[in-house]
C-alpha cells in the first residue's frame, strides 16, 4: 500500500504581517497564526490597539502604526518588520471596510453619495491591498518565496443592496488576486502564491448597524434577509475564518493559487428557492 504524509500546517519560524490586525476579525487571525508557530506583526490605523494585542501574543509579536493607503507609512512598517526579524513570509491584507456616506438610504439616494466618500472604500479595499503587495510583495520577491492572501468579500460575486463601492472594491480585489497570482508566479518566483478568503456575513461593529437593530437589539430587514439566505442559519463568527485561512498560508496549500475561497455558511451556494 502506498503511503503518504499529511502536508503541513505548521508555521513556525514564518513571518507574518497582517494589516487591519487589530480588527475584530484580523485579531483573531493574528492569534491564530501566532499559534501555528508564526512571528506575526500586527499592523493597523489603532497604534494603541495593536501593540495591546501585540503584547498579548508574546513571543516577540510587533504592534505598529500603519495606514495602508499611505505607502510611507506602508514601507516604514516594513522596515520595522525587517530590522525585528529579517524577513516577511506571509502578508494578510485585511485593512478594509465601507464607509457610511458611501451607502445608499431613503434620505441618501445613489445620485448624491459624496465622492469622497467612494473614493475612501475604494482606497482602503483595493488601492491599500495593492499598496501592501507592492511593499511586502518586492521583499518575497527578493526572498522567492511567500504567500499573500487577500481579503475579499461575498459582495464581489453578489453585490447587496445599498453598498455599490465596497461591492464594487472587494470584486476588484478578486480580479487583482487573480491577476497577482499569475503575475508572482510568471515574473518572480513559483513558490509565491496568492489567493483570497470571501467571508459571508459575520457581526463586526463596521456592519452592525446594518444588520442589528440598535434600539431593540433584534435584527433589522436586512439581517433577517441575510439569515434567510445562509442555509447555515446564522452570521459568522471570527473563528470560522481560521481554518481557511490557515490552509491557504500554510504548506498544506502550497499548490494552491489564485484562488477565492468562500466562507459564508452556503450563502454563495443558495439560489433562494
Amino acid at each position: 500500500m502506498q503511503t503518504f504524509s499529511l502536508p503541513p500546517f505548521d508555521l513556525t519560524d514564518q513571518v507574518a504581517v497582517v494589516t487591519g490586525g487589530a480588527g475584530v476579525l484580523c485579531s483573531a487571525l493574528c492569534r491564530a497564526l501566532a499559534a501555528a508557530g508564526a512571528k506575526v506583526a500586527a499592523l493597523d490605523l489603532n497604534a494603541g490597539a495593536a501593540q495591546a494585542l501585540a503584547a498579548e501574543l508574546g513571543d516577540g509579536a510587533l504592534g505598529l502604526a500603519c495606514d495602508v493607503t499611505d505607502r510611507p507609512s506602508l514601507e516604514a512598517a516594513a522596515q520595522a518588520v525587517l530590522q525585528a526579524f529579517g524577513r516577511a513570509d506571509i502578508l494578510v491584507n485585511g485593512a478594509g471596510g465601507n464607509h457610511p456616506q458611501a451607502t445608499t438610504a431613503p434620505d441618501r439616494p445613489f445620485f448624491d453619495l459624496p465622492a469622497e466618500a467612494l473614493r475612501r472604500v475604494f482606497d482602503l479595499n483595493l488601492t491599500g491591498a495593492m499598496l501592501a503587495c507592492q511593499v511586502f510583495g518586492k521583499i518575497m520577491a527578493e526572498q522567492k518565496r511567500g504567500v499573500i492572501l487577500n481579503i475579499a468579500s461575498m459582495n464581489a460575486f453578489r453585490p447587496l443592496t445599498r453598498i455599490p463601492a465596497y461591492s464594487a472594491a472587494k470584486a476588484a480585489v478578486v480580479n487583482f488576486t487573480q491577476w497577482l497570482a499569475v503575475h508572482m508566479a510568471q515574473e518572480y518566483s513559483p513558490a509565491i502564491r496568492v489567493n483570497a478568503l470571501a467571508p459571508g456575513f459575520f457581526l463586526t461593529e463596521q456592519n452592525r448597524y446594518l444588520l442589528v437593530d440598535a434600539e431593540s437589539g433584534g435584527l433589522t430587514r436586512r439581517g433577517e434577509q441575510i439569515l434567510a439566505h445562509t442555509p447555515m442559519g446564522r452570521f459568522g463568527l471570527p473563528e470560522d475564518l481560521l481554518g481557511a485561512a490557515l490552509f491557504l498560508v500554510s504548506p498544506a496549500a502550497a499548490f494552491v493559487t489564485g484562488v477565492v475561497l468562500p466562507v459564508d455558511g452556503g450563502f454563495s451556494a443558495f439560489s433562494g428557492v
